[in-house]
């Protein structure tokens, strides 16, 4: 179901508001590109700053925009489990085909708890869910043990976006899971090392900016020619690099979305804007790419 590319998109801001016009503009360029599915309200879109009526209505927005085109994924994932449930219940209604269900973060529960958490949210939903484990934001690892259990008692959870950075973790999974149990990697870098071993795409920052570029790469994968892949991967990788070195998603990607024109780079606090020489870093990288004149 989520082979493929899936956009973690960027949500523009405008005079501190949400700047719907460039959300449309945004949506229609992902699809348009090839993309098999976007992701609002993830960590890219500045989730954790958004309050509850614009979670809600970037949401509905994206799938207003989408038209049905691919997947709209909604990021619904909290540490309180009565949130993450009433967030997903509001997107389900909202028209979200899909949901990304982050780790609880900070108050790190017990496996038995990771585990509680994540099934109280499937068993609130039709929708099909794709975990997303990234112990370096959240503190703590979607262990193998409780994707186990998820994967056999809740058959919503069917997918699960990886970013511990880690390829081995890949094989071990596919030891582990149904055969039909889909990862995806959460790092542009490492998405042709994940669909090496099994994975079968990328919830991606990047594709914000090249959605083509990351398309086509992982549907070169997905057909078995990593020789077009890799050269896709070679090409893109100094942006992909520059992402992560430059500063924390998703100030890099605004940063960058901006001076290709495709909205501001207006962010909220606590992020703020990088500072010139790094802007200049990557302006240099953009325009060594071809990405902007």
């Amino acid at each position: 179901m989520f082979a493929g590319t899936h956009t973690a998109i960027v949500t523009p801001f405008k005079n501190g508001q949400i700047d719907e016009a460039a959300l449309k503009r945004l949506v229609d360029f992902q699809f348009d590109n090839g993309v098999n599915g976007i992701v609002p309200c993830g960590t890219t879109g500045e989730s954790p700053t958004l309050d509850y009526d614009e979670h809600e209505r970037v949401v509905k927005l994206s799938v207003e925009f989408a038209k049905g085109r691919g997947i709209v994924m909604a990021g619904t994932g909290s540490n309180s489990t009565r949130e993450a449930v009433e967030m997903t219940e509001e997107a389900e209604a909202a028209g979200a085909t899909a949901i990304l269900q982050v780790a609880p973060y900070y108050n790190k529960p017990t496996p038995e708890g990771l585990y509680q958490h994540f099934k109280a949210v499937a068993q609130s939903t039709k929708l099909p869910i794709m975990l997303y484990s990234i112990p370096g934001r959240c503190g703590i690892e979607i262990g193998l043990d409780v994707l186990v259990r998820l994967a056999e008692s809740c058959p919503n959870i069917c997918a699960i976006k990886e970013a511990g950075g880690n390829p081995e973790r890949v094989s071990q999974m596919k030891q582990i899971l149904p055969a039909n149990f889909e990862i995806l990697s959460g790092d542009d870098g490492l998405t042709l090392p994940f669909m090496s071993v099994g994975g079968c795409g990328i919830v991606s920052v990047a594709s914000n900016l090249i959605p083509k570029q990351i398309s086509d790469m992982v549907n070169f994968a997905l057909k078995g020619d990593y020789a077009s892949a890799l050269g896709i991967h070679s090409q893109y990788y100094p942006l992909f690099a520059a992402f992560l070195k430059l500063a924390t998603n998703p100030i890099p990607i605004k940063t960058a979305m901006a001076l290709a024109g495709h909205c501001s780079d207006e962010l909220r606090l606590p992020l703020v804007g990088m500072e010139k020489a790094k802007v200049d870093e990557l302006t240099a990288t953009l325009k060594k790419l071809g990405i902007i004149a």
